[in-house]
């Protein structure tokens, strides 16, 4: 079986489709923290600086997640589904009772109703599983 250059250099269709999806996934979470640190979540303490913090860093692994070339695309599959899993895990800690653990974070106690609260959680899921599949995809790809 003849391999294509694209599945030498450890990509193909999955692999891009993968890549797009999941810088496309890791920009809409820097958006979201971004809109919502503008709409007032500037002004509270922790919390605000880390949401600026989001924003850039969301944007910075989209970016490296377009141009990453082959050998680090693993890399910066698992550092986004990272960044999506501590994303995910902070807007929960903040907004819902776990393990008998109150709400909060930071002195901070999100609702489940404010703005853009269940879009967040949807897009930082989506982003989890589409990197950590890509993650799984590309690391396989080299060990073959």
């Amino acid at each position: 079986m003849t391999e294509t250059l694209a599945q030498k250099r450890g990509g193909g269709t999955a692999t891009a489709l993968l890549r797009l999806a999941g810088a496309a996934l890791l920009a809409a979470i820097a958006g979201i923290h971004l809109y919502l640190w503008q709409d007032g979540y500037d002004s509270i303490d922790v919390i605000g600086p880390a949401f600026l913090l989001q924003a850039v860093v969301g944007f910075a692994g989209a970016l490296l997640l377009v141009v990453a070339p082959p050998r680090i695309l693993p890399a910066a599959a698992v550092l986004g589904a990272l960044f999506a899993a501590g994303s995910l895990a902070a807007i929960l800690l903040s907004s819902v009772e776990l393990f008998g653990r109150a709400p909060g974070l930071f002195d901070f106690v999100e609702s489940p109703a404010a703005d853009l609260w269940g879009e967040t959680v949807v897009v930082e899921v989506a982003a989890l599983v589409v990197l950590t599949v890509l993650a799984v995809l590309t690391l396989s790809r080299r060990r073959a």
